[in-house]
């Protein structure tokens, strides 16, 4: 989230006249587990907190997992929760989760069947599957590179990406999901898988962004991010 949406930010800005800060406010996780990610989610009111003190006119809640694992349609209920501590604070703001945004995103681009990609351990990619195709998206094929630390997730090079998604079966798929994790980078290989397979391709971060921009009521152009940013949605 602190690397590749102002990577895509700062690229739309050199098309767009449009210029934008980035604030944020951390809440704490080690490894990946669902223990950890449940105490993480119940640290996003101070995040929002803290983040509206400073006025912003969006507000991004990074972890997808944390979200997805808290059960099936959690984002709507962790959105309007938020905003709402926005709103009590007196500097309203409409809040973006990257778990929200991906099904967004790919409903979007009219994806019924997709294939993922994810660095969590198993279960907790499971748990992704599954709330994904309680969306109605069905998911076909999925790879979890079981990385349980976060900062090991971090420190993935994305080209090896270009690698991973060939171990997927990509039959019959609509859209592929480079990377179901904010914190997985993939910007660097998302344009080049999808000029390889010739089908959109996105991450959590590119849907985060993409929903970001929709709700400023931004262009949602950002040039080689990929389908969902080419401003045709």
């Amino acid at each position: 989230m602190e690397t590749e949406i102002p990577a895509l930010l700062r690229a739309r800005e050199a098309i767009a006249p449009e210029r934008f800060t980035f604030h944020s406010s951390r809440m704490r996780m080690k490894k990946v587990t669902r223990e950890e990610l449940s105490a993480m989610d119940a640290d996003s009111d101070r995040c929002a907190l803290e983040l509206s003190d400073a006025a912003v006119d969006v507000l991004g809640y990074a972890c997808l997992v944390a979200i997805m694992s808290m059960g099936h349609g959690y984002h709507r209920q962790s959105e309007a929760r938020l905003h709402s501590r926005t709103v009590e604070n007196g500097r309203p703001a409409p809040v973006v989760t990257s778990a929200g945004a991906l099904i967004d995103g790919l409903q979007a681009l009219g994806a019924a069947r997709v294939a993922v990609v994810a660095p969590y351990m198993k279960p907790l990619t499971q748990l992704v599957v599954s709330y994904i195709e309680n969306e109605g998206i069905a998911v076909s094929d999925w790879l979890a590179l079981e990385i349980p630390d976060n900062l090991e997730v971090a420190a993935q090079d994305p080209a090896n990406l270009l690698e991973h998604y060939k171990r997927l079966d990509l039959t019959g798929i609509d859209a592929l999901v480079l990377s179901a994790c904010v914190q997985m980078p993939s910007l660097p290989a998302v344009q080049k898988v999808e000029d390889a397979i010739g089908l959109p391709v996105v991450s959590a971060a590119i849907c985060t962004t993409h929903q970001m921009l929709k709700r400023l009521g931004l262009d949602t152009r950002v040039p080689g991010a990929g389908a969902l940013l080419s401003g045709r949605y």
